[in-house]
């Protein structure tokens, strides 16, 4: 069984976008979704500096439009499901059809402002990235210093979030037996201080047409199968104040007979988790286009079971 994996923010690079660009299949769909939300992708995905794409309201977007588009080139007519992280998830909910190529990226952008803004509005907060360790000791003295697990990434990989000076303090002097990576983020993503967006979220996809999916698809709240569109677009606004569950998405595809996956641009970060936590299951990552080819190969090679 194969699955398609869509990473989520921090995935993009300065001038990952380039190659792809001279596919005219891709090149079309990122001019679509630039006019669908006013934002030129193909700009930021070509010419713009590291801080630039590290700003949440053009990160997310940049992001989600890569994936949806290099999933669009593959024929996935053997492909089983598909998971995303974080704001992966709304790739996902394209690349599934529970919403179309542009409510989702009318979707993201919406998300990428609306999270950005509760960042600007709240105290001064970070994020940073505990590896290794016992989790139960990581999570404790995540706890001690007031601070929450945004994302289990499995692997022996913990995101803590929370305020600039406890960020500070779990660096000075991190979990017994792990090493403490400061995160270059606008702010706690996945922590309450994302309420603000949640609510606006739900305002904004109340209205929306949603489909249910049509292959299996995985929900980063406990890394379970939603079968019900309308459930998914829920989890998935809720998702943004609450903690990504990488770790039980994994186990669940295993679990569930995955063999092989394949990470949409901009790729590279889900296929290393998938190495260390999806040990013999078949990985190819789409980072440059000669990839797409490995990729229809294992694609072609799978047999879709649902």
């Amino acid at each position: 069984m194969l699955v398609i994996l869509a990473p989520g923010q921090g995935s993009q690079k300065p001038g990952f976008m380039s190659s792809w660009l001279e596919i005219p299949a891709f090149k079309t769909k990122l001019e679509e979704f630039s006019d669908a939300i006013s934002l030129d992708l193909i700009q930021h995905g070509t010419l713009s500096d590291e801080e630039t794409i590290r700003d949440t309201a053009i990160a997310q977007p940049l992001i989600v439009g890569a994936s949806i588009a290099t999933a669009s080139l593959l024929n996935t007519v053997n492909v089983s499901g598909v998971a995303g992280h974080s704001v992966g998830e709304v790739s996902a909910a394209a690349i599934a059809n529970v919403l179309t190529d542009v409510q989702a990226m009318q979707l993201v952008k919406v998300r990428a402002k609306a999270m950005a803004l509760a960042a600007a509005t709240s105290e001064a907060t970070s994020m940073a990235a505990v590896l290794g360790g016992d989790q139960e000791t990581v999570i404790a003295r995540l706890t001690e210093l007031g601070l929450s697990p945004a994302n289990y990434n499995g692997a022996g990989q913990i995101v803590a979030a929370g305020s600039k000076s406890g960020i500070e303090k779990l660096v000075a002097e991190g979990p017994q037996g792990s090493k403490v990576i400061s995160l270059s983020v606008a702010g706690a993503f996945h922590t309450s201080y994302m309420q603000p967006a949640v609510s606006e979220l739900a305002a904004f996809t109340s209205s929306m047409e949603i489909s249910n999916p049509e292959i299996k698809l995985w929900s980063n709240q406990n890394g379970q199968l939603v079968s019900n569109g309308a459930e998914f677009i829920n989890l998935l606004v809720g998702q943004v104040a609450n903690s990504v569950r990488w770790d039980l998405c994994m186990e669940a595809m295993v679990k569930a007979g995955v063999t092989a996956v394949i990470e949409v641009s901009p790729a590279g970060t889900l296929a290393g988790l998938a190495k260390r936590g999806m040990p013999g299951v078949e990985i190819v990552a789409l980072k440059e286009p000669k990839d797409l080819e490995l990729a229809q190969d294992l694609i072609n090679r799978s047999v879709k079971k649902d």
